[in-house]
């Protein structure tokens, strides 16, 4: 069964490897990306901003140099905007702990980590090449070693050349 019934809380849906990228917006901002599990059938965007988006997420999906160019609606604490700066600075197939963001920032690698769980732009702000010091770590407040986020984790990881995670 489809989630067709959620597809109005998007402006768009493109479909992923792992199943789909969810996009809202609001008139002239994104308002936030969302990974979604293979149960949600694509959307046609419905504007102009939601066209720009999917096909930004399609681009990178296929080239994973494609660098973001989008209207983020300005969301989060100052902490997390501050963890979401550092991150966004972290090189295409490169990855930082949670401890080494924190020690750059002068914090803790637990609250980093809530940062990145925080994050309502994934692939744009790419928090998954923060993992933790003996592993992959979580992602998207999820932990669970075998479950749909952290497979979307690898992945990414993958798809930009990391391949310790797989």
């Amino acid at each position: 069964m489809k989630a067709s019934s959620n597809q109005t809380l998007f402006s768009a849906i493109v479909e992923a490897p792992w199943g789909a990228v969810g996009i809202r917006t609001e008139p002239g901002i994104v308002r936030e990306l969302v990974y979604l599990p293979p149960s949600f059938d694509e959307k046609a965007p419905v504007d102009a901003l939601s066209e720009q988006a999917a096909r930004q997420v399609e681009r990178y999906l296929n080239e994973p140099d494609f660098r973001f160019d989008l209207p983020l609606a300005e969301v989060g604490t100052a902490f997390q905007r501050k963890v979401w700066d550092v991150i966004s600075t972290i090189p295409r197939g490169d990855v930082r702990t949670y401890g080494q963001v924190a020690k750059l920032i002068r914090s803790a690698p637990r609250a980093v980590g809530q940062a990145c769980g925080a994050n309502w732009f994934p692939l744009v702000i790419p928090c998954h090449r923060v993992t933790a010091s003996g592993g992959l770590g979580g992602f998207s407040n999820h932990d669970d070693e075998t479950g749909f986020h952290l497979g979307v984790k690898r992945w990414l990881l993958a798809h930009e050349g990391v391949t310790a995670y797989r």
